[in-house]
């Protein structure tokens, strides 16, 4: 093939490949060149060895060429956020605490990810432990600004065409928001679809597996070839996942029915984000019905934060401890607010939350999707600190509920704003249809 490679989607790369028209060397020798080119300003990459990765595409090659087994990602290179073990390559958990930590074995979705013949590019820059304190990566549509965390490499690199794809998490936001500042797709499938094993555990309620990509085929392909149950993992159910590349090729039945929520922190919104969220509602036609809010779903903010703060000091209390000096001083205060939690505290939350499943329950019994924003604005500025505000991801995030972030909007300074749609539990395959028919509508009014 001719052109930029890099400009493929990772579903046509799939398709070319598979065919024969595309050799994965190519592929990842132009991924290569372009993190060469750009990598300097965007530092997204905490770990890569250009030698293994063009190995693995030559062994993709010569399977295809001898007739054997093609997987759905044949030869398609693939970033992996840096809390993702890997047997061949380090996993350090963005600190010094974790330099140099060499896993025993690769990660159940590095496993599947080799099933369906991706190639494994190499690890992206994370948060502190896949928390607070930023890493060094820079957006690459302005490198004074955030790319988002805690999955900030992840989808700086997809926005920066040096991978096709890209695997993150999300424990509050940490797919949904960096996929909204950096311009690309993201989706967060159902709790329970993704394996976690092999994965830094911040919070056993909430951690949940991302994908990153450059079309919704994209990141329905990537979930389709990382799906599979788990029995060590608690979260992962024991039946069939949602198909989702058929759901995002496929034509919806009738026009869907979409819910928005006007909740109080919505004042947080910057005016560009408002006006364009606006602009589509307005663009569907009457698809879209406004909802009034009580406190009820506003409280689940809190919630949600009394259940990964308690949570991570469960699961890495001894760490901070033994490390603590080595703790940024973002995270130890946020560490010494989590010790101060109770465990009736947390029972009352973790109660709460159960409620809040049901209730979205029965919520989709009479709406295809709910649309809302997928973070403030654009990327904020660097010298703000942090990494943008999560909270317009917190409530679906805590339900477990699929989410998936369009790049349909542009801020006053040309910089994308994303539109998030969420979906029913393991009606992913649904969600991504009609977020495939939302932009094709928008596509033709424009």
């Amino acid at each position: 093939m001719k052109g930029d490679l890099t400009l493929l989607s990772a579903a046509q790369a799939a398709d070319a490949i598979r065919e024969g028209r595309l050799s994965s060397e190519a592929l990842v020798t132009a991924c290569l060149a372009r993190i060469e080119e750009t990598d300097n300003e965007i530092r997204a990459w905490a770990y890569l060895d250009a030698a293994a990765a063009l190995d693995q595409a030559r062994e993709m090659d010569r399977v295809r060429k001898a007739g054997r087994g093609t997987g759905i990602l044949h030869g398609v290179p693939v970033g992996l956020k840096d809390i993702i073990d890997t047997r061949e390559m380090p996993t350090e958990r963005g600190t010094l605490i974790f330099a140099g930590r060499q896993p025993d074995a690769d990660a159940a979705i590095v496993e599947r990810l080799r099933d369906a013949g991706a190639v494994i590019l190499g690890k992206t820059k994370t948060t502190e432990l896949a928390f607070v304190h930023p890493t060094d990566t820079t957006n690459p549509h302005d490198p004074t600004r955030t790319p988002g965390g805690s999955s900030s490499g992840s989808a700086a690199a997809v926005a920066a065409r040096q991978v096709p794809l890209a695997i993150g998490t999300q424990t509050n936001g940490s797919v949904i928001r960096p996929a909204s500042f950096c311009g690309v797709y993201g989706f967060k499938p159902t709790r329970g679809v993704v394996s976690r094993r092999g994965l830094l555990q911040t919070s056993v309620s909430l951690d949940q597996v991302g994908c990153f990509g450059r079309s919704i085929e994209d990141v329905a392909l990537l979930s389709d070839a990382i799906g599979s149950y788990d029995q060590t993992d608690p979260l992962s159910f024991a039946r069939p996942r949602p198909h989702m590349a058929k759901g995002a090729r496929s034509d919806v039945p009738v026009e869907p029915d979409i819910a928005w929520f006007d909740l109080p922190f919505h004042d947080r919104l910057d005016a560009d984000a408002r006006e364009g969220l606006d602009a589509v509602i307005d663009a569907l036609d009457g698809r879209v019905e406004r909802f009034s809010t009580a406190d009820t779903l506003p409280g689940l903010i809190a919630v949600q934060a009394t259940i990964h703060e308690y949570e991570i000091n469960q699961h890495l209390g001894e760490l901070f401890d033994r490390e603590w000096d080595q703790l940024s001083p973002t995270l130890q205060p946020v560490i010494a607010r989590a010790r101060q939690i109770t465990l009736t505290e947390y029972e009352d939350a973790m109660a709460i939350k159960t409620s809040a499943d049901a209730f979205f329950t029965e919520h989709f019994n009479d709406f295809d999707a709910i649309m809302a924003p997928s973070a403030a604005g654009q990327a904020p500025l660097i010298s703000a600190g942090g990494t943008g505000d999560p909270v317009f991801c917190t409530i679906w995030t805590l339900a477990g509920l699929p989410a998936l972030s369009l790049p349909l909007l542009v801020g006053e300074n040309e910089l994308p704003i994303g539109v998030q749609l969420i979906g029913a539990v393991e009606e992913d395959d649904r969600l991504l249809r009609t977020a495939a028919w939302i932009q094709a509508t928008l596509a033709a009014e424009a």
